[in-house]
């Protein structure tokens, strides 16, 4: 059975959708523990600055609608993390339980191995049970809890990181 969307590389095109996207995170979950939204311009600066570090910004679009982006960046800004990874996946409301979230997150993690990386990280509130199950079915396990490091909404939050091994390396390769 193939999915009724595809997912793809997101264009400019899209940016208006992943914001929409991204401030209903921001306005109605703890998923993003930030509190400003973002316009399609934003979105389109987030999407260069990816690409110029040769990581893909990817959507699941049906038409011209964007149901959900994924995206993964530098998990810390260190020599010694480069083959390290953190990811984003967030899908509309009205689009999920679709199967949206593992498509773009099996893409995802393709597309990492195919940079080169290592691991891929994921950092999630211990009240996002949806993404807590959703990487579990990826293949991430839980690798560390961390008690009320974050906070929305007037309360402290747990961070779960959870972790997925994308190759089997036994070894780093040389420093660049």
């Amino acid at each position: 059975m193939t999915a009724p969307f595809a997912i793809r590389d997101a264009t400019p095109d899209d940016a208006a959708g992943i914001a929409a996207i991204y401030n209903d995170a921001v306005r109605n979950t703890t998923a993003i523990l930030m509190e400003g939204e973002v316009d399609a311009a934003n979105r389109i600066a987030w999407m260069q600055m990816r690409g110029q570090l040769g990581y893909p910004v990817l959507v699941a679009a049906e038409g011209a609608a964007v149901l959900g982006y994924a995206s993964f960046g530098d998990w810390r800004p260190f020599d010694g993390f480069r083959a390290t990874v953190e990811n984003s996946v967030y899908v509309a409301p009205e689009a999920r339980g679709r199967g949206v979230a593992l498509a773009l997150l099996q893409v995802l993690t393709d597309r990492a191995r195919a940079c080169g990386k290592h691991e891929m990280v994921a950092a999630i509130t211990s009240e996002n049970t949806a993404s807590l199950h959703l990487h579990a079915r990826a293949g991430f396990v839980e690798t560390g809890r961390m008690p009320e490091v974050g906070q929305k909404f007037g309360r402290w939050l747990d961070l779960v990181f959870m972790q997925r091994r994308l190759d089997d390396r036994a070894a780093p390769p040389p420093a660049p």
